[in-house]
């Protein structure tokens, strides 16, 4: 089975795969979690100083992620061409301008799906970032290349 299809990545693209990342990590989740505390401590108390950090906690990591997509989109100019995959039985094939390289499906490390994007691991930090809106009529074969050649473990798509 092979699927081949291009993709833009956009600054949306970025930020979605930035806040998926980062609210998967422990800092990402701590953060929020110290942050809604902070919101439950000033419901029971009123102490406003509680709910100004509370709301800065919480808002911090999405503007700062929203701010961090921007300017990484703004400065890499990969970005700014579209990325061209084939996924075939042996891996993914990923090229752009002249350039091609090529990941073993035993090497990614884990694939998921957020909102608009889906993710593809081939790293702990890294990965290839579909976005949905790209991948069209494409987007039931991705998902079958997916779950046919990844252990079911790492795999962490839903349908939609």
């Amino acid at each position: 089975m092979e699927v081949e299809f291009d993709v833009n990545i956009t600054p949306g693209a970025l930020y979605d795969y930035l806040l998926s990342h980062t609210y998967r990590t422990a800092s990402g989740l701590i953060g929020t979690i110290v942050g809604v505390l902070l919101i439950i401590g000033f419901v029971q108390t009123h102490k406003v100083p509680f709910l100004i950090a509370g709301i800065v906690i919480v808002a911090y990591i999405p503007w700062t992620l929203f701010i961090k997509s921007r300017q990484q989109y703004l400065s890499n100019p990969s970005f700014k061409q579209p990325i061209h995959y084939l996924m075939d039985d042996e891996g993914i094939v990923i090229s752009q301008d002249g350039d091609e390289s090529r990941v073993r499906w035993e090497d990614v490390v884990k694939a998921l799906s957020t909102g608009g994007n889906i993710l593809i691991y081939t790293s702990r930090v890294n990965a290839c970032i579909l976005p949905k809106k790209d991948l069209g009529d494409k987007k039931a074969s991705v998902y079958a290349a997916i779950s046919t050649h990844m252990d079911p473990k790492k795999v962490h798509i839903r349908g939609n």
